[in-house]
């Protein structure tokens, strides 16, 4: 029998939905809201009923009837760090979200969301591997900073999903596996997957690893000081050139990795040197992972949407190479990662994570 599901992927200006039946997608929307839609509400929490609405209102217009849901599931938002796997939502998970236990995100929303259409139908709701996954072991947690430990935050959903669907295509478990999985987006994420969990990981937020079209990744931390103490920035500026305006922002004015290929085409000689030496930083990070899974590795898997550009992945592949055999997929697809994550508790392959 088929599995129906809504999945709820909040953003900051916009909710993407889609409705499947099992992993097929039957219709999909990004229901965008204007700048002075959102300024109506002075926290992320207080939009809640006004997505609520958009999104029924939505699937009123598509005749869809939601009571034919099976399952809701919602994008994990910033809780506490926690083991990787699809979660039940509950009401810890939900007061948790609510208060921004980890910091407030619009992602915060996709729980407390699914968990409302859910119960007003009588059946469940899930979240699936949200970016606060930590699965680091105890080596990695470590900074010469006491008061600094190294914290896991990447593209938990998308790395999850892209490596067991390399392991479902190999024929072979997850968990019997060592995979370094590479996500290049927005942000750049290198995770070291051993059997099953993420060991180490660069913070893919603020402040590890390669710079990426829009964070610095790691930057000289002296300098740094100094830039913030200045007087030329206020603390919230100096963040901006870390997260958003930072990497390919900061160097070449632009987010969009096409462009940056496009200038690199057209003769633009500093833009091929900063793409070479995106590929570069990536490959540092990739070779770092390498030494944490003691040089096991049975795959590399490269993901992202920048892994749409041929040339970054044939730079990658021409420095990492030799350590595994690389596998691409290209782009991702949160609203199927996150179906199959809820499909596979359903199923019974994977038992419902209990939230604390």
């Amino acid at each position: 029998m088929s599995v129906k599901t809504l999945v709820i992927n909040p953003g900051s200006t916009s909710t993407k939905i889609g409705i499947f039946e099992d992993e097929t997608l039957l219709f999909d929307e990004t229901l965008r809201h204007s700048t002075e839609e959102i300024a109506r509400y002075d926290s992320i929490i207080a939009q809640k009923d006004f997505r609520r609405d958009i999104i029924l209102d939505f699937l009123k217009s598509k005749d869809f009837d939601v009571n034919s849901l099976d399952m809701v599931v919602g994008r994990g938002g910033m809780l506490k760090p926690i083991p990787g796997g699809t979660y039940a939502v509950n009401d810890a998970l939900v007061r948790d979200l609510e208060v921004g236990v980890s910091g407030q995100h619009a992602s915060n929303l996709g729980g407390i969301l699914a968990k409302e259409i859910a119960d007003s139908i009588g059946k469940p709701s899930f979240i699936v591997d949200p970016v606060v996954v930590d699965e680091l072991c105890d080596e990695a947690r470590i900074s010469g900073v006491p008061e600094l430990p190294r914290i896991s935050i990447f593209h938990a959903l998308n790395q999850k999903a892209v490596a067991k669907r390399y392991a479902a295509e190999a024929g072979k478990d997850y968990e019997s596996l060592n995979l370094i999985v590479v996500h290049m987006g927005g942000g750049v994420s290198v995770g070291a997957h051993k059997q099953g969990k993420v060991i180490d990981v660069f913070n893919a937020l603020d402040g590890d690893g390669a710079f990426s079209p829009e964070r610095a990744g790691s930057v000289p931390s002296g300098s740094l000081i100094k830039m913030c103490f200045s007087g030329k920035y206020t603390e919230k500026e100096v963040y901006k050139k870390i997260v958003g305006a930072g990497g390919f922002n900061a160097l070449l004015g632009t987010n969009d990795m096409r462009e940056v290929e496009k200038m690199v085409q057209d003769g633009n000689k500093e833009a091929d040197l900063f793409r070479r030496a995106f590929i570069f930083q990536v490959a540092k990070d990739i070779g770092s992972m390498a030494c944490v899974l003691s040089g096991k590795i049975d795959q590399i898997i490269i993901t992202g949407g920048i892994a749409y550009d041929k040339d970054v992945v044939a730079g990658l592949k021409e420095r990492c190479g030799f350590l595994a055999p690389v596998t691409v997929y290209p782009g991702e697809d949160e609203l199927l990662a996150l179906v199959q994550g809820g499909l596979r508790v359903l199923n019974g392959s994977e038992k419902a994570m209990e939230y604390k």
